[in-house]
């Protein structure tokens, strides 16, 4: 395998991003290159309040600032990210699962929460400057929603992928359904997200999912690093207008699809099958679904 960057030192100038401090998110200059670094800081990099809060901040900073051409997306240690922070927003959200009368508030403010999220997420797929993602070990769930909106993803030899929500009596709802047809294809997709399978590097790459696969975390991390300095070598305004020819056609049916899956959820979301799922995954035995 290669090199490990556990442990490394943080390389490059840290990038101000308006606001107060991140929690959650390194940035740091490379040049004309920011590289923007999941650091949880829960275990496995989770995605969790903080997260979507600091997310549109990053990139919106990034998208108007004039000396940054590219951008690599990582994640700290030995994973990308395990996705959604579950336990936060089952707190967060426990109105919506109480069972009492009187839900419509509740929805109402889960919907307007799941738009929030898929917002920050497209603020990624909406920066003009190419994003690129280096993934090493687990990407799931909402993590896959987030390379799904970068431009180019790369992967070390180790890296595990998983559209995972549907094992959790969740629909996948900040992208992954709507973005991935255009990379991957719409049978490929069916079969990730019917499924919530757990897939390798390779396979990822042999469906599209990844542009290459390196061996080790080092590798994967200089490659996005190479792949972004030759787009900032590039003219910029060219580069702009290429990512926005490519992403005419399918934005407008992203966003329907955004919006329908958000109504769908917070209609819907509050079923004993999510519940059973939540209760299944804190006592680690398998779920018993019933379709309520």
């Amino acid at each position: 395998m290669g090199q490990e960057p556990e442990g490394r030192e943080p390389e490059g100038d840290p990038y101000e991003v308006p606001g107060s401090p991140l929690v959650s998110l390194d940035v740091r200059r490379l040049g004309a290159v920011v590289e923007v670094t999941l650091i949880g800081p829960a275990r496995g990099n989770l995605l969790g309040p903080d997260f979507w809060a600091e997310l549109p901040r990053v990139f919106t900073a990034l998208d108007q600032d004039e000396t940054v051409r590219a951008v690599v997306l990582a994640g700290a240690g030995k994973n990308f990210s395990f996705g959604l922070d579950l336990t936060s927003f089952a707190q967060r959200w426990q109105g919506v699962f109480s069972g009492q009368p009187g839900l419509a508030g509740p929805r109402a403010r889960l919907h307007d929460e799941i738009r929030g999220m898929q917002d920050a997420v497209t603020t990624v797929a909406e920066c003009r400057k190419p994003v690129v993602a280096a993934v090493s070990g687990w990407c799931i769930g909402g993590a896959v929603d987030l390379i799904a909106a970068c431009d180019v993803r790369y992967a070390s030899a180790e890296a595990r992928f998983s559209v995972r929500e549907v094992r959790l009596a969740i629909v996948a709802d900040l992208g992954s359904l709507h973005r991935l047809p255009a990379i991957i294809g719409d049978g490929h997709l069916r079969e990730l997200a019917l499924t919530g399978k757990d897939v390798d590097a390779a396979w990822a790459a042999r469906i599209g999912l990844v542009n290459r696969v390196l061996p080790g975390p080092g590798e994967v991390l200089e490659a996005a690093r190479e792949f972004a300095r030759q787009v900032a070598d590039n003219p910029p305004l060219t580069v702009q207008g290429v990512k926005q020819v490519l992403d005419a056609d399918r934005a407008g049916k992203v966003q329907n699809g955004l919006r329908h899956v958000a109504a769908w959820n917070a209609a819907f979301l509050s079923s004993e099958d999510l519940i059973e799922a939540v209760t299944a995954f804190a006592e680690r035995r398998p779920p018993e679904f019933k379709g309520e």
